[in-house]
């Protein structure tokens, strides 16, 4: 018996070096996503499953298909299966916090109130924002405020959209929170629905990060949390700039555990809290404020 050379993986499609090269540059070029070559195994586990689920026998013609202009729909398919939507309600609770303690003044006054989930994946994100302003300001649900969730996933965007979770996955929710803003859809209570008056303060959209955006905020907060890891750190410093542009002065941005804003955005933005970024007002240096 003969065992495999380390870091070989066995399949039963062809999977060449130019293969795994031209995917990668595809990824990156039309959707920032980096590729190391130690991930040739998990392309090569995920891809795979479209190449038969397409009924296409080697990865020269999906490269081909990919590259047809009426193939959206599969290069969508593409970045989702390279991708992987993880999320919870209330994931990194802090940011909701400073969120509650930074908008409060603002809703209550009666100013303009945007917010930002980019790459809201299934929509606990964006629901949990929801949550946390209504609590917070119960009259935010009369007030100007509104929250933008994206993700570059249609299939994704559709069950944020339709806001139907598992028992276990509404658990993450506060108690008091979950009895308020969640409602069992059936006798079993193994499923949950979030209540019209989140929905009602939350607009859903597909967009995907790396093209133009077509709105022009500004924006009070962002949200932007384990997106940037899928990219390479130039790429990552054009997006935190980006971001930086479209806030408010004094607008807050809130990125992954593992991420850090580096490049020229730093000019405008300053860490006040774990992974939670401030604009400087104008004309003041983010060091001084």
């Amino acid at each position: 018996m003969t065992s495999s050379p380390p870091g070989a993986f066995t399949r039963d499609i062809p999977f060449s070096d130019a293969d795994f090269r031209a995917i990668a540059r595809l990824a990156q070029e039309r959707f920032g996503l980096s590729l190391a070559e130690s991930k040739k195994p998990l392309v090569y586990s995920r891809l795979s499953r479209r190449l038969k689920s397409r009924q296409v026998g080697n990865f020269t013609d999906y490269l081909a298909l990919l590259e047809r202009s009426e193939e959206e729909a599969e290069r969508l398919e593409l970045i989702s299966a390279l991708t992987t939507n993880v999320t919870s309600f209330f994931r990194e609770k802090h940011h909701f916090d400073a969120l509650a303690e930074g908008l409060a003044q603002r809703v209550t006054a009666g100013q303009r109130v945007r917010i930002w989930s980019a790459g809201c994946s299934s929509g606990q994100e964006p629901y949990s924002i929801a949550m946390t302003v209504l609590d917070t300001v119960p009259e935010a649900a009369r007030a100007d405020l509104r929250i933008l969730a994206t993700d570059i996933d249609p299939k994704i965007v559709r069950k944020a959209r339709d806001g139907v979770y598992s028992a276990e996955d509404v658990a993450g929710i506060p108690a008091p929170m979950r009895g308020k803003w969640t409602k069992a859809t059936n006798a079993t209570g193994k499923t949950y629905g979030v209540t019209r008056a989140l929905k009602d303060l939350i607009t859903f959209n597909e967009l995907n990060l790396m093209v133009d955006w077509p709105f022009r905020g500004p924006f009070d907060a962002i949200f932007c949390r384990n997106v940037a890891i899928y990219f390479d750190q130039e790429t990552q410093r054009r997006l935190w700039q980006r971001f930086s542009a479209m806030l408010n002065p004094d607008g807050l941005l809130f990125i992954g555990h593992s991420e850090r804003v580096t490049g020229p955005a730093l000019q405008t933005l300053t860490a006040f809290g774990i992974t939670s970024y401030r604009k400087a007002r104008a004309g003041v240096p983010p060091a001084l404020q």
